[in-house]
């Protein structure tokens, strides 16, 4: 073990936020540098010997960026299937809830297909889907609106003659802009 290697280790084996796998495994190879046997390891982690044999020979030949990582085709088998994780996707981006909100909830969603709150936000997750934000434009319901609209545009376009257009947002902030190429008295 390089020092390099060893000072990564120390700080993973000292974080309050890593994963316990990630802390227990780097405790394990720290007290294997320092010589200490695989059985006294695995006693003083509450471990097996053979899991800190497998820890070593995986240090080993893939170095500190093994540590903590479960290796494809170990951990629990999904339970739900790719069919169903595409109809929970499709029904998310396609449809509304029929008690008239205007998007899906974790739960809502999870009582509509069988499933928990937790399998839908990983769903969401996994494939970035928010179904609570919208990145639609959402036009008013002023019946004036399109006349309004359309007065706006036309300022914009094609403004009076040495004129000051202001544009104020309700929300955020006050917004100026001033026509370029002309002088103002």
């Amino acid at each position: 073990m390089t020092a390099k290697q060893r000072s990564e280790l120390g700080k993973i084996a000292c974080s309050q936020t890593a994963p316990v796998r990630e802390v227990r495994q780097a405790e394990a190879l720290l007290l294997a540098s320092d010589g200490i046997a695989n059985e006294e390891i695995a006693r003083r982690l509450r471990s097996s010997a053979k899991s800190v044999r497998r820890w070593r020979t995986r240090f080993g030949v893939e170095g500190v960026g093994s540590v903590g990582r479960v290796r494809p085709g170990r951990g629990r088998t999904p339970m739900i299937d790719a069919t169903k994780i595409e109809a929970i996707v499709s029904d998310t981006v396609s449809t509304v809830p029929d008690d008239g909100s205007s998007s899906w909830s974790t739960r809502s969603m999870g009582v509509r297909h069988g499933v928990s709150k937790d399998t839908i936000a990983r769903i969401w997750k996994s494939r970035r889907l928010r179904p609570w934000k919208t990145d639609t434009f959402k036009l008013s319901t002023d019946p004036e609106f399109e006349t309004k609209l359309i007065d706006v545009v036309g300022l914009y376009l094609n403004p009076p003659e040495a004129a000051c257009v202001f544009a104020f947002d309700e929300k955020r902030s006050v917004k100026l802009w001033i026509e370029p190429n002309h002088r103002y008295q």
